[in-house]
């Protein structure tokens, strides 16, 4: 097999890409630290693949670079963390053969202490980068006692860097599954492992579950920002998640024609041009975990998931439908943020002393389940929920000036609520009845609809808005991952309430919101996927809904809690069409003397909208089935 050195190549032969002959210091690796998986342009952060680099180059080939008399590769620290593991696992690169010959980028930490040993298996993730770019995950494993074998999924990264893949992207399709296969064929073979796990994150957890479900040798799986339902992470709600597809498309490592083959290249176009939905949908659920539920309750692998509520990539609900259907050892943590904000600073590297949580949680389900260690994982509930933006924060002051830099850090964390399953999040609902405008076009009302004090229902009305023009409420900002990666760090995205632009929008509000109970509770709990039901027109065929619910403080500023779009089609012109659409799941209190907002507009960057600008579309409340919002409580 081929040993060619996967980290050589300097920023001149790959642009883009830092230059990892000169050392880290201590200052960088802070730096590193501190600021995620993303870069504010929504691509790697070239920061961490230049750790991870730098770290899989000192495994191979020791702790300074090729010139006599050069600085160190690592800070002292890190260069002991690498040396300690160098004494406890033999690391290797490899290309391994798939089943149709197309050669797979590979790394090992192979035990050197007698065994037979645990092995975790690691697909990469969705980037140009390959396996280096999670090394100190690796690291960490191999501290623990595995072995270790990360490969790049076939297609992903940019040719001629050593750590990628042949062949074309499949998508987490059939090819990825027999490579999975191919992967422990060769583990079994060169490292005779006692029991094998998958770890992955994005990409590679889809594959992780995939591979487990066709494979009965995989013993547990850790799925970190996944999916469960390909199909309805890119489509759902007759909506298409356009961001989402241009910002994978994005971070292949070359162009559509070269990364995918002529079928792939099909579906992507097709997706992009709104045609041939059904053809994308059927694709989709091809590489749907959710779509071999029984292959894995059949094999009973221990499957543990990670998410966000504010998912960018892989919306929360399909993975909620996805857990709820496993009848395995399972577990979900849901986490403030969007994809890969809570465990990308501990797959990619963190100083030596520093725990990052939602890892901690995911290597202890490997050691229950691996290595049989008694850790508390056979204690551990189903479902914790991090409640969103509970935690404490203090202004970060400029250290030259002393004055706050208008960010935030957090100083407490937020609180975590574990359940024995999602059926126990929610443990009541509480509906509002919407109203029209109020006095001088104000904004209507949430009028709470539950108890027998409920103000009878106001029916027979209808606001209208100039449809396909956005507004400032918007599910986040662009590019993805930076307003989640904000939230996970203690900076939650405000809203300004009155610069929504009301003729393109209409808008609702509660009364300020108090416990019901004088007990300090907040104002409301939300707990789990709220319900929306209107009634549209529009003067097109079609017409775009998104719902935004944003959290309301007495000056107007707001943080979003949920939100979910909806296409409408097949409308009668100035005829109505009810619906009804459940937005995405939420753990969020609502500060007591807050108030809850309800904003619906035709269009989100997000999204592909079905409005036509400048049509108008109206929604109302009939007599027959009068609009109202259902909000979970728990």
């Amino acid at each position: 097999m081929p040993q060619d050195n996967p980290t050589t190549g300097s920023s001149e032969e790959f642009p883009g890409f830092p230059d990892v002959t000169a050392g880290l210091t201590a200052a960088d690796t802070a730096r590193i630290a501190g600021s995620g998986l993303w870069a504010a342009d929504g691509t790697v952060n070239p920061d961490a693949v230049r750790l991870g680099q730098t770290l899989a180059t000192a495994l191979l080939g020791g702790g300074t670079p090729a010139a006599a008399g050069a600085e160190p590769l690592l800070p002292a620290e890190l260069a002991a963390h690498v040396e300690e593991v160098r004494g406890l696992a033999l690391p290797a690169y490899h290309r391994i053969e798939a089943t149709d010959g197309v050669r797979l980028s590979a790394f090992s930490l192979r035990q050197l202490g007698p065994g037979p040993h645990p092995l975790v298996v690691v697909p990469a993730g969705w980037t140009p980068v390959g396996w280096p770019l999670f090394l100190w995950s690796y690291l960490t494993l191999a501290r623990k006692g595995y072995h270790v074998l990360a490969y790049t999924p076939r297609g992903l990264g940019i040719p001629g860097l050593p750590s990628t893949s042949e062949g074309f992207i499949d998508v987490a399709g059939p090819n990825d599954w027999a490579d999975g296969s191919a992967v422990i064929d060769f583990a079994v073979e060169h490292l005779a492992p006692s029991t094998i796990g998958f770890l992955g994150e994005s990409y590679g957890s889809g594959i992780s579950q995939l591979v487990a479900a066709h494979d009965g040798r995989v013993s547990a799986v850790v799925a970190l920002s996944t999916w469960g339902n390909l199909a309805t992470s890119l489509y759902d709600n007759e909506t298409r998640h356009i961001a989402a597809v241009k910002a994978l498309i994005g971070l292949t490592g070359g162009p559509v024609e070269d990364k995918f083959d002529e079928a792939n290249q099909q579906i992507l176009a097709d997706f992009q041009a709104d045609r041939n939905l059904e053809e994308v949908v059927k694709w989709g659920r091809l590489r749907a975990p959710e779509s071999y539920l029984e292959l894995t309750n059949e094999n009973d692998t221990p499957t543990f998931f990670s998410n966000t509520w504010h998912e960018s990539l892989f919306a929360v609900n399909q993975v909620l439908e996805t857990f709820q259907g496993l009848h395995v050892p399972k577990r979900l943590n849901l986490w403030i943020g969007d994809h890969a904000a809570p465990e990308g600073a501990g797959l990619i590297g963190l100083e030596p002393r520093k725990v990052n949580l939602p890892m901690a949680e995911a290597y202890a389900w490997l050691d229950h389940h691996l290595k049989g260690e008694s850790n508390g994982v056979e204690e551990w509930e189903q479902v914790s929920n991090q409640v969103m933006f509970t935690y404490v924060t203090e202004p970060v002051l400029d250290p030259g000036t002393g004055e706050p830099t208008g960010e935030n850090r957090i100083v407490e964390a937020a609180v975590r609520e574990n359940r024995a399953d999602w059926s126990q999040v929610t443990t009541g609902v509480e509906v509002f009845g919407l109203t029209g405008d109020g006095a001088g076009g104000a904004d209507g009302l949430l009028v709470p609809r539950t108890g027998e004090q409920a103000p009878p229902e106001e029916t027979g009305w209808r606001r209208a808005f100039v449809a396909g023009v956005d507004t400032e409420a918007t599910a986040m900002d662009l590019p993805l991952m930076k307003t989640g990666q904000e939230e996970w760090g203690g900076n939650p995205k405000i809203y300004d309430t009155r610069k929504i632009d009301r003729r393109h929008a209409v808008a609702w509000t509660t009364e300020p919101l108090f416990a019901p109970e004088a007990d300090g509770r907040a104002g409301r709990r939300v707990r789990g996927i709220p319900r929306l039901r209107l009634t549209v027109r529009s003067t097109a065929t079609s017409a775009g809904l998104v719902a935004h619910l944003l959290d309301v403080a007495e000056d107007d500023t707001a943080r979003i809690i949920t939100h979910e779009p909806l296409n409408v089609y097949g409308l009668t012109p100035e005829q109505d069409t009810t619906v009804t659409w459940r937005l995405q799941a939420a753990a969020y209190d609502i500060p007591a003397g807050h108030r809850l907002m309800l904003v619906v507009d035709s269009m989100d960057p997000l999204y592909g909208g079905a409005s036509i600008t400048w049509t108008q579309t109206a929604v109302g409340s009939p007599e027959d089935a009068p609009s109202f919002l259902e909000l979970p409580l728990g």
